[in-house]
């Protein structure tokens, strides 16, 4: 495997494999890697003769009081990862190499971008979508896997892409968990013994939604009632950041669960901002 650590190096790579015929798979992340990070990996090497896996924290994407300078890092472990996954090059950039100090190029998807996440993240996806449009242009990507946890993401990115005609095909995989419903991410690092010891019950009350649903029930915010009374009960040290039922495509709020649904939340636990999502079928 090797570890490319510029914009060039890893256009100049790409070029020679498409040259060659190679089609390339690209997963990009931001390190720290978990079973999730893995199962992207696995999946995108079973797609392209190539794999590329970014590792970048990329600063675009925090807003000024988020957790940048404290974001979980592990190079080290992440490469070696990275390379039992069969990785062909882990593209591990500087900032500096990636955004001149007068950048002043962004790519947005405002429609999709301003709910759920967006609303306590107004910089977000600006950020993701420019740094995801950098590295499908750097690889030459045939194929980019993503994950469904963060599903306002792909559904923009996979917008971004239709929008502006990228030949880059996108493949999602499902939520990774604990065994006991916590979805993994890099943040859980983050949680104390009694925060992680009620965090799976953000899972649960979803899937106590949907039962509900099963039964019958139709109305979007009686369905969210439903789940605020029971994390009311279970989940006290977690502080609400938005709880939404939304189209899974278009992200347009829904009032009835009465075709394709999505229900979408985030919630705080100290330093911790955990996110989670369920079709509602």
């Amino acid at each position: 495997m090797q570890i490319l650590t510029t914009p060039q190096q890893l256009a100049a790579q790409c070029r020679t494999w498409h040259k060659a015929g190679d089609d390339i798979a690209l997963v990009p992340t931001m390190g720290y890697y978990h079973a999730g990070h893995e199962d992207l990996m696995a999946h995108a090497r079973s797609l392209g003769k190539r794999l590329v896996v970014s590792l970048f924290v990329n600063p675009t994407q925090f807003g000024p009081d988020e957790d940048l300078a404290a974001y979980p890092r592990d190079s080290e472990r992440d490469a070696a990862i990275a390379a039992s996954h069969g990785a062909d090059v882990l593209f591990m950039p500087e900032p500096g190499s990636m955004y001149e100090p007068d950048h002043a190029t962004w790519v947005e998807v405002p429609d999709l971008a301003k709910g759920l996440c967006g609303q306590s993240r107004p910089v977000h996806f600006r950020g993701v979508c420019t740094v995801v449009l950098k590295l499908f242009m750097l690889s030459a990507a045939d194929v980019a896997v993503f994950g469904q946890k963060d599903w306002q993401q792909q559904a923009i990115i996979r917008r971004m892409v239709r929008d502006l005609n990228l030949p880059v095909r996108i493949e999602t995989r499902p939520t990774v968990r604990e065994g006991d419903g916590l979805a993994l991410s890099s943040r859980n690092v983050y949680l104390t013994p009694e925060e992680r010891a009620q965090a799976p019950e953000i899972r649960q009350a979803l899937l106590h939604a949907q039962s509900l649903v099963e039964e019958g029930e139709t109305s979007a915010s009686l369905l969210r009632e439903a789940v605020l009374r029971r994390w009311a009960e279970r989940l006290p040290v977690g502080r609400l950041d938005y709880l939404s039922i939304v189209h899974p495509e278009s992200m347009v709020p829904l009032d009835k669960v009465d075709g394709p649904a999505l229900m979408a939340c985030a919630v705080r636990m100290g330093k911790a901002r955990l996110i989670d999502n369920i079709v509602l079928r």
